[in-house]
């Protein structure tokens, strides 16, 4: 991957641009990156094929790996992972590719912590990839990004998680990082947001998420406000409809659908991404905010997204979208 950075006046934002110069490397980091979960089902499908085939000792081998994967402890500190990471954050961008659009590159503070707050979720939340230090595009030291804890527990996929810079998304951790330098990445919508998306027209389900902005103040992080545009179309989707599939979602602490990308494989279509990273809210630090003080920082980031999406959806090709925030 190549990066192509344009710096903007005073007025206009910094523009980086990612390229792809070699193809097969794009392909194999997106391929290993993604390719966990698709893994994970194949290999529970070979174990039932072959435990009812009378192989029952197979099947067993099988099973028994997934478990000892989700077992053994995780190690972020890994020769292994760190070349992974290094692999991924150089190729993977390029694929689409992604561009990064920082309305104000100035005002980060590169050993200062903040709450980068992305919308939306869809079926995966890829453009967040372009904040996390491995991509080194994004001008902070440290960052992680907040995941589902399902994400953690899923063997293959939660070693490569970790190794890319992800934690379970706990108060504790988010606390625990920003006090320690790191950026944090969440997207405030996460599992509700999946259940309620829509082919229709963008949505951002974040009038009841109040969480990520008590944790902004209580730490004095400022908050970022994120907006990703095109990510919807790197897959196509389904999924059921209804209170039961709602409620299966809310217990699982994610949402089952099925989707695709190209030729019906877990490889997204190549097409490009915009992420465009709004000015920080500044936020005054306050270990216990009452809760007038949450309800105004949320107000402002609510402002805010809304602008950044009227603002840049005619540029990164997306005129005709709507957004709907719940």
């Amino acid at each position: 991957m190549k990066a192509e950075k344009e710096e903007g006046s005073s007025s206009e934002p910094m523009v980086i641009r990612t390229r792809c110069h070699s193809i097969a490397h794009c392909f194999i980091a997106m391929l290993v990156w993604l390719a966990a979960i698709h893994l994970n089902i194949l290999l529970l499908l070979l174990s039932s094929f072959l435990f009812f085939s009378s192989s029952t000792h197979a099947a067993l081998l099988i099973v028994g790996l997934l478990l000892v994967l989700m077992a053994i402890p995780l190690n972020e500190n890994s020769k292994l992972g760190e070349a992974f990471a290094r692999y991924v954050g150089r190729y993977v961008p390029g694929y689409f590719p992604m561009t990064l659009h920082i309305e104000e590159a100035k005002a980060f503070n590169p050993n200062k912590s903040y709450v980068l707050a992305l919308e939306p979720h869809s079926v995966f939340p890829l453009g967040s990839l372009s904040l996390l230090s491995i991509t080194g595009l994004m001008p902070l030291a440290k960052t992680k990004g907040l995941v589902s804890s399902a994400v953690l527990y899923t063997p293959f996929l939660r070693q490569i998680a970790t190794w890319s810079g992800l934690i379970s998304a706990t108060k504790e951790n988010f606390v625990k990082y920003l006090e320690t330098g790191h950026s944090c990445i969440i997207i405030p919508g996460g599992v509700h947001e999946v259940m309620y998306m829509n082919h229709e027209f963008e949505v951002a389900f974040l009038k009841q998420r109040h969480g990520f902005v008590q944790v902004a103040i209580e730490t004095g992080s400022p908050l970022v406000p994120v907006f990703c545009f095109g990510q919807r179309n790197i897959y196509r989707w389904w999924k059921p409809k209804g209170k039961l599939y709602h409620h299966i979602a809310r217990t699982l602490r994610f949402a089952p659908l099925v989707f695709w990308g190209a030729f019906g494989s877990p490889i997204p279509y190549r097409t490009p991404i915009h992420i465009v990273v709004g000015k920080p809210i500044q936020v005054r630090r306050n270990p216990k905010p009452t809760k007038v003080e949450v309800a105004e920082v949320h107000a402002c980031f609510l402002s805010a997204i809304e602008k950044l999406f009227l603002k840049y959806r005619d540029v990164t090709g997306c005129k005709d979208l709507e957004l709907k925030i719940l």
